[in-house]
C-alpha cells in the first residue's frame, strides 16, 4: 500500500510531554468495529472487558539506553551519541549512532563521567565499532560483558526518551519513573510499551474484579519503533527485529481461554506483535523465545487478538499502520480526526483509544 495514506496532520500541541497524573486518569477514545465513537477515561477500561476475558501485557522493562560519549582519533576528538536498540550478545549491542560520518570500524568510544580523557579512568566504559551499516547503525563491542556491562549502563545511560519529547525537552528523574510500566520485570527494552504506562494498581484491581485474567509475555522494545517509513510503497519497508518470549504456561493459559470462546486483549502494539507471531494459523499458542519482525498492515489476518489498548501513534509509522489493519483505514482516520478535533493527547505520554475487532 502506499505509505502516504497512512498520513494525517498533527498540531504540535497535540505531542504530550508529560503524561497525565495519576497515570489512569487519561482519557480513552473507544472505536467499537461500527456506531459511535465513544470519548471515555481509561479508567472505564473494565466496562468493556467481560468475564474470562484475558489482558495480555508486555513486561519488558526500559533500560536507560541513551549514551554520550568520545570518538578519539590521534589529536582530535568528537562528541557521539548511542542509542543502543538490540543485543546482540553478552558484550555487543547493535545501535544507532550520530553522528555517524565521524566513525569508522575498529575505532573506540568512551562513554561516562570521565569520557573527555583520553585516560583510562574509573566510571568510564569504553567501546569498539566492529560493524557499520545503514542509517547511522552500527555494532558495539563493550570492554565489559554480562551483568557487568548491565550495570555499567544502567550507570551511565540516559532514559531513552522519542525524538519528539527529547527533541522539546531533557529526560529527567521523573522520567525514570514515568517512562516506566507498572508491569516493568524483564530488562531489556529501549523503548516503553507505551499503552501500559496508564495502568494503576486501583486499574488492575478493577480489571481482575470484573473477572479478567492478566498475563505477561515480554517483548523488549526496540528503537526501530521510531523510525519513520521513508519508502513509498510499504513492502519496500523493513522492520527491525525485536526479542520475545512466551512462556509454555501462558501459551496454554490463552489457549484454554480460547477453547471456552473469550478474547483476547492486548495491552499495546507490542503485546500484540509477540502475540500475532507465536499464534498459529488457527489460533492456538505455542512457547516462544526468539526475534520477530513481524510488520502489520490493512489486509493482515489476525489470528490471535480480538481488543487492541494502544496509544495514538505518529502519522506514517508502522504502528498507525498496525491499528488501520486491527479496525480498518478509514475508520482509524476517522477517530484520529476526532481525537484531534476534541484535543486528545498523542503519543507516548498521550491518551489511549481502545479498539474492538469485527470477530
Amino acid at each position: 500500500m502506499r505509505v502516504d495514506l497512512f498520513d494525517f496532520e498533527l498540531p504540535e500541541d497535540r505531542i504530550a510531554l508529560r503524561p497525565a497524573e495519576p497515570r489512569d486518569s487519561a482519557r480513552l477514545l473507544v472505536v467499537p468495529p461500527e456506531g459511535d465513537l465513544l470519548d471515555k477515561g481509561v479508567r472505564d477500561i473494565p466496562h468493556f472487558l467481560r468475564p474470562g476475558d484475558v489482558l495480555v501485557v508486555n513486561d519488558t522493562r526500559v533500560i536507560p539506553a541513551r549514551l554520550n560519549g568520545i570518538r578519539v582519533r590521534g589529536q582530535s576528538a568528537a562528541r557521539m551519541e548511542v542509542m543502543l536498540h538490540k543485543r546482540e550478545g553478552e558484550d555487543r549491542w547493535r545501535a544507532f549512532m550520530r553522528p555517524a560520518k565521524k566513525i569508522n570500524v575498529g575505532e573506540r568510544i568512551r562513554f561516562g563521567e570521565n569520557s573527555e580523557s583520553s585516560a583510562c579512568l574509573l566510571g568510564s566504559l569504553d567501546a569498539e565499532v566492529v560493524e557499520k551499516g545503514e542509517g547511522g547503525e552500527v555494532v558495539l563491542a563493550f570492554s565489559f560483558a554480562g551483568p557487568a556491562l548491565d550495570e555499567a549502563i544502567e550507570r551511565l545511560g540516559h532514559m531513552p526518551l522519542p525524538p519528539y519529547i527529547a527533541s522539546k525537552r531533557g529526560d529527567d528523574a521523573r522520567d525514570e519513573r514515568d517512562y516506566q510500566t507498572l508491569f516493568a520485570h524483564q530488562a531489556g527494552a529501549v523503548a516503553a510499551p507505551t499503552a501500559s504506562l496508564h495502568f494503576t494498581p486501583a486499574l488492575v484491581a478493577a480489571i481482575e474484579a470484573a473477572g479478567v485474567t492478566i498475563e505477561r509475555v515480554t517483548l523488549h522494545v526496540g528503537a526501530g519503533t521510531f523510525l519513520p517509513v521513508k519508502a513509498d510503497d510499504t513492502q519496500d519497508h523493513k522492520m527491525h527485529a525485536e526479542y520475545g518470549v512466551m512462556s509454555p504456561e501462558v501459551a496454554e493459559r490463552l489457549n484454554e481461554a480460547k477453547a471456552r470462546g473469550h478474547r483476547i486483549m492486548a495491552a499495546g502494539t507490542t503485546s500484540l506483535r509477540i502475540l500475532e507471531t507465536v499464534a498459529q494459523a488457527d489460533g492456538r499458542f505455542h512457547a516462544f523465545a526468539g526475534d520477530t519482525s513481524i510488520f502489520i498492515t490493512p489486509g493482515y489476518q489476525f489470528r490471535a487478538v480480538d481488543v487492541l489498548l494502544t496509544n495514538f501513534h505518529l502519522p506514517r509509522s508502522t504502528l498507525f499502520m498496525l491499528v488501520s489493519a486491527f479496525s480498518g483505514l478509514e475508520r482509524m482516520r476517522s477517530a484520529y480526526a476526532h481525537a484531534v478535533e476534541n484535543g486528545y493527547r498523542f503519543y507516548s505520554y498521550g491518551d489511549a483509544c481502545l479498539l474492538v475487532r469485527v470477530p
